[in-house]
């Protein structure tokens, strides 16, 4: 991808040097015909040179590229059918198997992962998602669009079916993602997209891990990971998911995997305190959470045609 096109300096770049204060232009340069030798020295200076500036703005776009994270507030969605759309698409992710029950199967919500309706740095937030679309999927060896994300991870993270690109609602999902997006251009990097990258591997120890998971997670999710109901709605807005069973995510989720799983759970996890486990901590409790009984799904057969599957997956 070239940056430089989102730039007005772009052409000046394109025709010119920048010397300090001078602007050599390249078609004077060569205006002679035929070449002359003794132009050659010219030459190896301006290839040099333009070598050079390239290689300087790169740096300084690598830089500027990157912008802080932002969300705008619920409260600045419009006003008309388009805010309406958009409020739907907002409901939909946060109380998703009432809004879509002939899709959703699970006592999943998107925002169980997408925290507070997608507007969390780290917590793979929506913010920016449809300025990294469409993109190659390596697991799928193919150029993904935002809507086919979206339905993949209805039948993977939500362990459900997924609705038709083209459905209402899956118009009003993308109507909202878009919204959330408002004012990110294609190309820029966004603080706290994803999950963070942590900066230890260790081995984890699934025993530890699961007395870990007594002490600090089944207060919210259950000794026996079935989550628990929206009982207190006003502290809690998006409930607390089953970690494993016929109702949670099935073994093709990306949080099946257990470096993706241990990220998400060092940074937000326990819910209000995150941050608060250690990485070695986070990844004992991940590797429990992920072996625990769970659905399969029978189409990860065609999953990365090409190789390239990674160590964590879980089939």
């Amino acid at each position: 991808m070239c940056v430089l096109s989102r730039f007005p300096w772009r052409s000046i770049v394109s025709n010119s040097l920048i010397l300090g204060h001078k602007t050599l232009h390249l078609e004077n340069a060569f205006r002679s015909s035929p070449l002359q030798v003794e132009h050659l020295p010219m030459l190896r200076v301006l290839i040099l040179l333009s070598c050079l500036l390239l290689a300087s703005v790169s740096l300084v776009l690598a830089e500027s590229d990157r912008i802080p994270f932002s969300a705008p507030e619920e409260s600045s969605i419009p006003a008309g059918p388009q805010g309406d759309l958009i409020r739907r698409g907002r409901l939909i992710l946060t109380d998703t198997p009432q809004q879509l029950p002939d899709y959703v199967h699970s006592r999943l919500r998107c925002s169980n992962c997408h925290l507070k309706a997608g507007t969390v740095a780290y917590a793979a937030p929506w913010v920016g998602v449809t300025t990294r679309y469409p993109r190659y999927s390596r697991r799928s060896a193919g150029e993904v669009s935002l809507p086919q994300r979206i339905q993949g991870c209805f039948r993977r993270s939500l362990n459900s079916d997924a609705p038709a690109v083209d459905s209402e609602p899956m118009q009003a999902i993308i109507a909202y993602m878009v919204w959330l997006s408002q004012g990110i251009s294609d190309g820029y990097r966004l603080e706290g997209w994803g999950f963070p990258r942590l900066s230890e591997n260790p081995q984890p120890d699934r025993q530890r891990g699961e007395q870990l998971f007594l002490d600090r997670c089944a207060v919210c999710h259950g000794k026996d990971g079935q989550g628990r109901l929206d009982e207190t709605p006003q502290r809690y807005p998006y409930g607390f998911p089953p970690l494993w069973g016929k109702s949670s995510f099935n073994i093709a989720a990306g949080m099946a995997r257990l470096h993706k799983a241990a990220a998400f759970i060092q940074r937000n996890m326990p819910f209000s305190s995150g941050g608060t486990l250690t990485i070695q901590q986070a990844y004992d409790v991940a590797d429990f959470v992920i072996h625990q009984p769970r659905e399969d799904y029978p189409a990860k057969i065609h999953d990365w045609p090409e190789g390239g599957k990674p160590s964590d997956a879980r089939y």
